[in-house]
């Protein structure tokens, strides 16, 4: 049986050292603060959002949302963006995925400032991730490298394969990821053969959103296996792993709930401390 990587009790601990992060930073009067942008009422992002708003609550952070209706017009939301912008209050922006159709969300991101673009999501800050002199780091692929610097699992010449080709996982990750010198494929739901791959890898993240499309028979013994999916089927919340059939051949393996997702949070609230300090000299 394949070691248990325990996202939540990392995330649990990180935030207790966070906090005193903020209570120093706060009695030197600077008070982290972000601004989320949801529109519609999408029933995953009022999950993530109370989840957010719990965690920051936690640490001290602040945290307001603007709440748009659904057929909210692009150019409101720029001007509520520009208005974000210019508050020097305002430490971190960030628009709740996914959007409706009218968004443009490519012109949205754009108009962000990027000394306060918290998701790594606008124009400069990829293009700097990809150089590789980024100062944020979008919140999944940061929790997925504290997990495996945690746990001590070296990615340096490992052969990484990465499910999923989102500007929020699979490609920010690969970035970060060959920064570390691994080698890395991104595979996506049209690759053909998808077990020609998974097969020779040494870590396998899955972020594609289909339960259960990693088996036993994809990796090979020995495998570490990290699942960002999160699916609704028979009415519980799965990865896109088989972790029954994965986990006595894997060596380390994220659980579902309970791996990525609270690390996630974790981050983001760390990026938003990083653009707080900075902003503030500290």
């Amino acid at each position: 049986m394949g070691q248990i990587l325990d996202g939540k009790a990392l995330a649990d601990f990180k935030a207790v050292k966070l906090k005193l992060t903020v209570e120093k930073l706060r009695k030197q009067g600077t008070r982290p603060c972000f601004c989320v942008i949801n529109i519609g009422e999408d029933p995953s992002s009022k999950i993530y959002l109370k989840t957010k708003k719990r965690r920051a609550a936690e640490i001290g952070i602040g945290q307001k949302v603007y709440q748009l209706k659904a057929d909210v017009s692009q150019v409101e939301l720029l001007a509520l963006i520009a208005k974000l912008n210019r508050d020097d209050k305002v430490d971190g922006i960030m628009i709740q995925l996914p959007v409706p159709e009218q968004i443009n969300l490519n012109e949205a991101l754009e108009q962000i400032d990027p000394a306060k673009d918290v998701d790594c999501l606008t124009p400069s800050n990829v293009g700097r991730l990809w150089r590789g002199d980024h100062f944020v780091e979008p919140a999944t692929a940061h929790g997925i490298l504290a997990l495996l610097d945690h746990y001590r699992i070296n990615l340096r010449g490992k052969n990484v394969v990465i499910i999923g080709r989102s500007s929020i996982v699979g490609k920010p990750l690969a970035a970060l990821m060959l920064e570390r010198d691994a080698t890395v494929s991104i595979l996506h739901l049209q690759t053909s053969n998808l077990f020609e791959y998974t097969k020779r890898a040494d870590i396998i993240v899955s972020a594609a959103g289909q339960a259960k499309l990693v088996t036993a028979a994809m990796i090979k013994p020995g495998a570490v296996i990290i699942d960002v999916g999160i699916n609704r089927l028979d009415k519980q919340v799965v990865g896109d792993v088989d972790f029954a059939s994965v986990a006595p051949k894997a060596s380390y393996i994220t659980p579902v709930p309970g791996g990525i997702g609270p690390l996630t949070v974790e981050s983001l609230m760390e990026q938003v401390v990083k653009l707080a300090r900075r902003k503030d000299g500290r």
